[in-house]
């Protein structure tokens, strides 16, 4: 898998969330197998104005390389300059964002909905290709509705304006996360241009993983969801595509040192305040089906300081290290 001159470790990538992908969360699962990782998205009207918040999410310090920084918008020379702005700050690619199906973003005319009007797709990809020397790629999905399902026009637009690679998630905007996603149209999509593609949507097992690189054609897999809570997930299916056979499950101290360390990342990455906040909803994730993993949670959201969280969690993973039994 290659993105410009970036050669991929592998065919697995870690896919843009908002409020999850953040450095600590992208480093961790670069870590644990990703092949690539791509930030949260970052508005281009609020990069230009230079927010604290915004500048935080475009800091890629110490980050594996390639870094990939996704930027959204709907103005072509606010999304170029938003795209110069990143290259400077150590971007090594940029993503657009054609692919969220929020309201908020939709209103404003940004991600899925773009794919209501072609040409200002185009006008777009175009501009933000031309203003930075690094690969540009995009993220769409299948359409905006089933009765517009236009991702392999869009895909054609993508590839004659200079996208360097091209996922999509295998839903239109209306089905949101309903439904199961649609791996025909992505390998539609596939066999109607040259650049790689990555697939999207609902990949959580190595099963899964590989089924979809067989149905779809892609280049690559890309995992979200799945990733919150288990990051680990990428090294199974590196572990299944390698070698046919099951990588053995993280034990209880392993899940607890790799929860430990993801932590103390966003500590150092955020101040105290905001830090221990950012830890409630991966610790959330990360004890999902953990014994007594409801009461833990519900404790652990009451806690305010660092040394309280950290010492929660020694308590916690200490009391399953002999018997981790696992219930949904």
């Amino acid at each position: 898998m290659q993105i410009g001159p970036h050669k991929l470790e592998n065919k697995l990538i870690l896919a843009p969330m908002a409020g999850v992908t953040d450095r600590p969360f992208r480093q961790m699962c670069r870590d644990l197998g990703a092949g690539m990782a791509v930030s949260e998205m970052v508005g281009s009207n609020s990069l230009i104005r230079g927010s604290a918040k915004t500048l935080r999410r475009a800091n890629h310090t110490g980050e594996t390389v390639p870094r990939s920084v996704q930027i959204v918008g709907f103005d072509p020379a606010m999304m170029a300059e938003a795209a110069r702005i990143n290259e400077d700050m150590g971007a090594e690619i940029i993503d657009i964002n054609m692919g969220c199906p929020a309201k908020k973003v939709c209103n404003m005319m940004s991600g899925s909905s773009l794919l209501r009007d072609e040409p200002l797709v185009a006008a777009i990809l175009s501009a933000t290709v031309k203003a930075v020397k690094i690969p540009v790629t995009l993220k769409i999905r299948t359409g905006w509705s089933p009765e517009m399902r236009n991702g392999p026009t869009i895909a054609q637009i993508a590839q004659d304006a200079g996208i360097q690679a091209l996922s999509v998630h295998g839903r239109t905007r209306s089905c949101f996360f309903k439904g199961e996603a649609e791996y025909d149209t992505i390998a539609e999509i596939k066999q109607s241009i040259n650049i790689p593609v990555i697939a999207n949507g609902d990949i959580d097992s190595p099963q899964k993983a590989k089924y979809v690189l067989e149905k779809t054609g892609a280049d690559a897999v890309m995992i979200g969801r799945a990733a919150q809570g288990r990051p680990w997930i990428f090294r199974e299916i590196n572990h299944y595509l390698q070698h046919g056979t099951f990588a053995a499950e993280p034990s209880v101290a392993e899940i607890q040192n790799i929860l430990s360390k993801h932590l103390e990342n966003l500590y150092d990455f955020y101040d105290e305040y905001i830090g221990v906040r950012m830890a409630r909803k991966h610790v959330s994730w990360y004890s999902k089906g953990q014994r007594h993993g409801g009461k833990f949670r519900d404790h652990f959201n009451h806690l305010e300081t660092v040394q309280e969280q950290r010492q929660a969690i020694k308590d916690f993973f200490g009391e399953l290290q002999s018997n981790p039994v696992y219930e949904l």
